[in-house]
């Protein structure tokens, strides 16, 4: 029994490594295709050899996967990265209990198995609208360093990768068990080769797909948006000791004239970073001094606009608070933002609030509970609040260059949304931009794998983007998810290209998410087989 315990713990580990490699070394995806199975050997031996506490197997093999490959969130805060990896692995492991009990009543047969995939998928497609929400690892992201192994997610989004990692997962453990419980000398040749067949089939058919997909795309192309890439290189934990706002100002504008070369002439859209400055009040945009000297710089170069990202802030006077998040200021209430703003050479400016806001240092979820905890915790330790109480829009909205250009603008973690970002689209957007500040995780693989899931949205919505980061990566992606061009990391750069326009609607755009409502409904027809299974008497 003991030697039992090693070898399930063994195939556990071994599962935690299968998972985290397609996250931290770019164009190993396929072996996601394969990551589960060590664990359903181990579910499979615990279950034959009666193992007791096996629950805890799983959990550990979650908690090994979401720590290597997300650690790095405490880089920023330690307790939220830590909250962050328990509590994914929480959910993860409770999934995973449920099909363990659907195994017991269901006996055996596929049905367990189905119902496993079915709802760690609909888990999944739930998580990208949760208020509290992760989709980090979403098992469609294990392919963001092997974008050429998934075209067709321009049909099938991000949880299309999903589908394919838990089809090709159960097809190779089922003729594992097939092997191991003696049932594969038992099948006919007719019936060895359907098998065998069917997981190639499983495995290889989305590849030649997808290969085909990549060879016959055609860059669309409904005219050019010139775009020059400013990256400051601000270290964001010292940022206002270094230097003021306005010495800030001074070193992107430098980096933008010498991207504009000098010529007045040109017209470009000029993007900025994720929050970089933090003196923007929407109620009065001309008192900011970040807006004024911005409009004297693009006085010089009238045909371009610049579109960064700020902190921003509307004051609210006397009276009710005009909503729960908003925070006493003086006598009236200040309601804070992060907002991407679009500003042109007369001073006006367009604004789009940030909206899939990061848990605990952006939002406060479920408000009307969390916000008198937060209050009554501030008053004990005398700290102006523990958590962040950004407000975003209600939906998404696009910016538009000269009036005329309809742009998306994804701000920093809403880029990990791919049904999301399809809203962009929807509205009308012809090209993407991603302004992010990542500077905050350090030297780690969090800015490698944010970097590469714009590479996905470029797929899925077959837009090309253009992606600004304060200290990196910031680069040119085309409508084949390929990165053109691109920055290295933690140094000051420009970069200049072109964003190809394109009003056409991918499959996934046009439907949404499809293969999250099939799994959604495939679960809740197991489930209501299994509670009559579970609670009908049996004749």
């Amino acid at each position: 029994m003991k030697r039992t315990s090693i070898i399930i713990l063994l195939l556990c580990v071994l599962s935690s490594v299968l998972l985290s490699i397609p996250w931290l070394v770019p164009h190993t995806g396929a072996l996601a295709l394969v990551a589960f199975v060590p664990l359903l050997c181990a579910d499979a031996l615990s279950r034959q050899y009666r193992t007791r506490h096996f629950w805890l197997c799983p959990f550990l093999t979650f908690v090994l996967w979401n720590a290597a490959t997300t650690f790095w969130v405490c880089e920023a805060t330690v307790g939220g990265g830590i909250f962050a990896i328990l509590a994914n692995s929480l959910q993860m492991s409770i999934i995973w209990g449920l099909y363990r009990l659907s195994a017991k009543v269901l006996k055996r047969g596929p049905l367990p198995y189905i119902f496993l995939a079915a709802l760690w998928m609909t888990w999944e497609a739930a998580y990208f609208d949760a208020d509290i929400s992760w989709p980090w690892l979403v098992l469609g992201h294990a392919f963001a360093g092997s974008t050429h192994s998934v075209q067709w997610y321009e049909y099938t989004g991000v949880m299309g990768g999903s589908l394919w990692v838990w089809a090709c997962n159960l097809g190779f453990f089922g003729l594992i068990a097939a092997v191991s419980d003696g049932n594969w000398g038992k099948w006919n040749n007719v019936a060895r080769f359907s098998a065998a067949f069917a997981l190639l089939v499983a495995v290889a058919a989305p590849l030649v797909l997808s290969k085909s997909i990549y060879d016959s795309y055609e860059e669309k192309s409904e005219g050019t948006l010139d775009v020059v890439i400013a990256q400051p290189n601000f270290d964001p934990y010292h940022k206002f000791e270094s230097m003021s706002q306005a010495e800030q100002n001074s070193v992107l504008l430098g980096l933008m004239e010498s991207g504009l070369r000098g010529d007045s002439t040109k017209t470009a859209l000029l993007l900025a970073p994720e929050t970089f400055t933090s003196d923007i009040v929407v109620n009065d945009m001309q008192a900011s001094p970040t807006v004024r000297g911005f409009k004297e710089f693009l006085g010089s170069y009238p045909g371009s606009e610049l579109l960064f990202g700020a902190s921003t802030f509307e004051i609210f006077p006397a009276g009710d608070p005009p909503t729960i998040l908003a925070r006493p200021y003086g006598n009236g209430w200040i309601v804070s933002h992060n907002s991407a703003v679009l500003e042109d050479a007369s001073g006006g400016c367009e604004l789009f609030h940030k909206s899939k806001l990061v848990v605990g240092t952006e939002l406060t979820p479920y408000p009307e509970i969390f916000v008198p905890i937060d209050d009554w915790l501030s008053g004990i330790f005398k700290l102006p609040g523990l958590m962040g109480r950004c407000v975003g829009q209600d939906e998404v909205s696009l910016l538009h260059f000269r009036d005329s250009i309809p742009v998306g603008c994804a701000v920093c973690y809403e880029s990990v949304y791919g049904d999301y970002c399809t809203e962009y689209v929807r509205k009308g957007a012809k090209a993407m931009t991603v302004i992010t500040n990542d500077a905050w995780w350090g030297d780690t693989p969090g800015y490698r794998q944010h970097l590469r899931f714009s590479c996905l949205r470029a797929i899925e919505l077959r837009r090309d983007i253009a992606r600004c980061g304060n200290t990196g990566i910031s680069c040119f992606i085309d409508q084949r998810g390929d990165i053109l061009t691109e920055t290295r990391w933690w140094e000051p750069a420009v970069l200049c290209g072109g964003l190809n326009l394109n009003s056409e609607e991918t499959f996934y755009v046009r439907n949404g998410d499809m293969v999250g409502g099939v799994s959604t409904l495939v679960s809740l027809l197991l489930a209501v087989l299994l509670l009559v299974r579970a609670f009908l008497p049996r004749r």
